[in-house]
């Protein structure tokens, strides 16, 4: 962990140590991302990477929830209560989860499928289920500072929409329509958290927990990947995980 328990950080300099984690360790470094980006996925692991995103997409109402449940400021539950909002949507068919629905929809998988989980990989089950545990157990602080990927979600989100765009024929605007709006929420939400954890990690232990959250946060996304290409790029995946030549190839061939 970068720094020294007994080193009292300036606000600037703890910005600084929290970009930094952001910049060696978030997983727009990742392989499997940009192989991605760049084109050089195969149509089943695009297919994969969405239907395993699915639940981390899913997950995040619900650890919002667990977060807005320790606020003890209505001023602060008001602010945080909009990241619930932009996912789940204020009625069905709405928000965040939806659109990730029309990307793997767009991608022929099975919505049943998708949303009941039992297709994903065990690192993801295991990866989505260990921040929800953090979120719940550890502090606010660090709960709050787990968020701040966000700080550099905009711009692997840009990169990734253009590389998707441009590399595969099956991708459209419309499918990728989650993304659209996540840069501008990313950078609302991401001020939000930044200033509070600022304002609020005033030891160097707690600037220090603050760091480790948003590393746990880093590796728990890297570890999705890291299962992503293992499975489908080098090995093969759990017996009961989506395989790219399953129902949604049946699917498509029928329909040709």
């Amino acid at each position: 962990m970068a720094g020294s328990s007994a080193e009292l950080l300036t606000p600037e300099d703890l910005e600084a140590r929290l970009r930094q984690v952001g910049e060696t360790r978030y997983h727009h470094l990742h392989p499997f991302q940009l192989r991605l980006q760049s084109g050089e996925c195969t149509r089943g692991e695009v297919e994969a990477w969405a239907l395993n995103r699915y639940l981390y997409q899913a997950c995040i109402p619900q650890k919002d929830s667990h977060i807005l449940a320790r606020m003890e400021d209505a001023s602060m539950r008001r602010e945080w209560r909009q990241r619930i909002i932009d996912h789940d949507g204020e009625r069905e068919g709405e928000g965040g989860i939806a659109k990730w629905l029309k990307l793997t929809d767009d991608l022929g998988l099975d919505r049943g499928d998708v949303m009941s989980g039992r297709l994903a990989l065990p690192a993801t089950k295991f990866a989505v289920n260990a921040y929800l545990s953090f979120v719940k157990d550890r502090s606010l602080l660090e709960a709050i500072a787990s968020s701040l990927t966000e700080l550099f979600s905009p711009m692997v989100i840009k990169t990734r929409v253009a590389g998707m765009l441009s590399n595969y024929d099956y991708v459209t605007q419309e499918t990728l329509a989650y993304f659209t709006a996540r840069p501008v929420q990313a950078k609302r939400d991401s001020d939000f958290a930044l200033a509070y954890v600022l304002e609020h990690a005033k030891t160097p232990e707690q600037q220090q927990a603050a760091i480790g959250a948003l590393e746990f946060k880093c590796s728990m996304l890297w570890t999705m990947l890291d299962a992503l290409e293992h499975a489908y790029v080098y090995a093969k995946p759990w017996p009961d995980a989506f395989a790219p030549d399953g129902a949604a190839e049946m699917r498509r061939a029928a329909a040709e």
